[in-house]
């Protein structure tokens, strides 16, 4: 069998040397239209902060070396430019050299392009970048050399946008990121996503959202944005988004659906005979809606590739679909997340609940421990888990992955404290923030909490319900809710008689847990109260302009 894979890095050398192993008689062909056909992508920004000091590093294999031991013909800078599927041939160009090559099964692996709007003054610009592969990065390296140090831009404050901001900064330059949507990280809600943007400004970086590049002039060295200002940036970086590399597919009569990404099947066939496609170019099911989904991201990819190689090998694989599961660090906090945000949940699901978990990395106790936030986004009525949103220094990145694995498997909020999790007090706590997100999902489901959400908050005020803040004396000199009933609450119980039957309250402390306490003391006492879900803390990082420091 004579395999041809267009395209490589993830999906496309997952595929080749999947198929090798499989196939030992099977010829394997790769073309990849860039010089570099297996590297890591995601560490690209890093080499341009330092952190990744050897750009060599990034490279992960070679044409020599892929042939030395898996006997596959790779060949780069080569680009397969035209699909005869009833020829079952690909036409090559390789420098000023046009050949066709034949195949019995073709692997299309494109991946995708960075997006760049139409803009005024953009094609003269001198200073506007793309990090999408090793060339680019070149490029930005080269610029970098020679500038040193200045004003930077990055438009788009999406994963690689946040990256690349850090890595300018660390670099020495004074950034200003842009972003079109209302806050920095569009894929997180509104509340996880703002402490990542108090990171940022916290570490230098000028953040302006709500915000669109509209036009470039001075050789790009001016931009103009869509409310008329103007500003100088040395260096530019456009990080608004990417594409479907599709032209190919769409010429071979290859069909295509959303935002131009090819259509496959579960076992990642094309309506063309014989013609498969994985990776960043495809479209695949969201497992959690059903609905088809572009998802970019490097662990689907490679997965795909594997599978399409099993596929043609005659291995019993479909493709699930993906739940996208990502992580970014800014500075000191990392965020991640995994399945659907609020919002989106909200499109599909009438029944959707959300709880906050402040927690811990690993036991308070022990020296280094460190917060971290979670979100966990359920069914009310069926515990179904739709996603999961987290935010600290240490440790998201364990408690995103557990509840992705979670989703993967069907668990339900019920099972989340069932979970037995490593516990020792360096890495962790007796009841991790996962089990205890698990029993504050439960409580909401079971009606022993009632909880009032961030933006639900001021509504509530302003119908006639009443703030309570259980928080201590002294916490209240970090910031006070305006006219809120303080009342500590170990002092709670002896001091009822303060607080009216008749009067709904919403009980606030600084993180949840006290004001849950507070919440279910006054309901057994014939009190209507309700828990503000994420407390003092989560408000406070929200709307800071609403926090009274007198």
């Amino acid at each position: 069998m004579k395999v041809v894979i267009v395209g490589g890095v993830a999906g496309g050398m997952s595929a080749a040397t999947r198929l090798r192993r499989l196939m030992e008689d099977a010829e394997i062909i790769v073309f990849d239209k860039g010089p570099y056909v297996s590297f890591a992508n995601c560490g690209l920004p890093f080499h341009v902060s330092g952190e990744i000091a050897e750009r060599s590093s990034l490279l992960v294999q070679t044409p020599e070396r892929l042939k030395e031991r898996f006997e596959l013909d790779v060949r780069p800078e080569t680009e397969v430019i035209a699909i005869d599927s009833d020829a079952k041939t690909v036409t090559v160009k390789y420098r000023d050299e046009i050949y066709q090559e034949s195949y019995d099964k073709l692997i299309l692996s494109p991946g995708a392009k960075p997006f760049v709007p139409k803009m005024p003054g953009l094609e003269e610009a001198e200073n506007v970048y793309t990090l999408r592969n090793i060339p680019d990065l070149d490029q930005i390296m080269e610029k970098i050399t020679h500038q040193k140090t200045g004003k930077a831009t990055v438009i788009g404050a999406g994963f690689i946008g946040l990256e690349m901001a850090e890595s300018l900064v660390l670099k020495g330059f004074d950034v200003t990121l842009i972003e079109k949507a209302p806050h920095v990280l569009p894929p997180l809600d509104e509340e996880m996503a703002s402490y990542i943007q108090a990171e940022l400004i916290k570490n230098g970086v000028k953040v302006m959202t709500n915000q669109s590049a509209q036009a470039f002039a001075d050789k790009g060295r001016t931009i103009i944005l869509e409310d008329g200002s103007e500003f100088i940036s040395d260096l530019t970086i456009m990080s608004v988004g990417v594409l479907p590399e599709s032209n190919l597919a769409e010429s071979a009569g290859i069909e295509l659906g959303i935002r131009g990404g090819i259509l496959v099947d579960d076992s990642y066939r094309t309506n063309v005979p014989d013609i498969y496609a994985v990776g960043d170019a495809v479209i695949v099911k969201q497992e959690i809606t059903g609905e088809d989904a572009l998802i970019s991201l490097a662990s689907p990819a490679n997965r795909q590739g594997r599978q399409v190689a099993d596929v043609i090998a005659g291995l019993p694989r479909t493709n699930k679909g993906s739940i996208g599961t990502a992580i970014v660090r800014v500075f000191n906090l990392s965020a991640a997340a995994t399945g659907l945000s609020e919002r989106i949940a909200k499109q599909y699901f009438s029944d959707v609940a959300v709880v906050h978990i402040s927690g811990k990395d690993h036991a308070s106790y022990f020296p280094g421990a460190t917060d971290l936030m979670l979100k966990l986004i359920f069914g009310k009525e069926s515990g179904r888990i739709y996603g999961a949103q987290g935010v600290g220094q240490k440790g998201i990145d364990k408690r995103i992955d557990i509840l992705a694995t979670a989703i993967k498997a069907g668990l339900t909020v019920f099972d989340l404290p069932e979970l037995e999790l490593t516990y020792a007090p360096p890495f962790g706590s007796a009841k991790d923030p996962v089990n205890i997100a698990g029993y504050a999902a439960s409580n909401i489901i079971e009606g022993t909490t009632h909880s009032v959400q961030w933006y639900e908050l001021e509504e509530q005020l302003a119908a006639g319900k009443l703030l309570l803040d259980v928080r201590n004396r002294s916490e209240l000199a970090d910031g006070q809710f305006d006219n809120a009933i303080h009342i500590p609450l170990d002092h709670l119980r002896s001091r009822l008689d303060e607080l009216d039957q008749e009067q709904a309250y919403i009980v606030s402390c600084h993180s949840g847990l006290r004001s849950y306490l507070a919440e279910r003391i006054l309901k057994q006492h014939g009190f209507k109260v309700e828990n503000l879900d994420g407390a003092f803390s989560l408000y406070r990082t929200v709307y800071p302009e609403r926090i009274n420091h007198g």
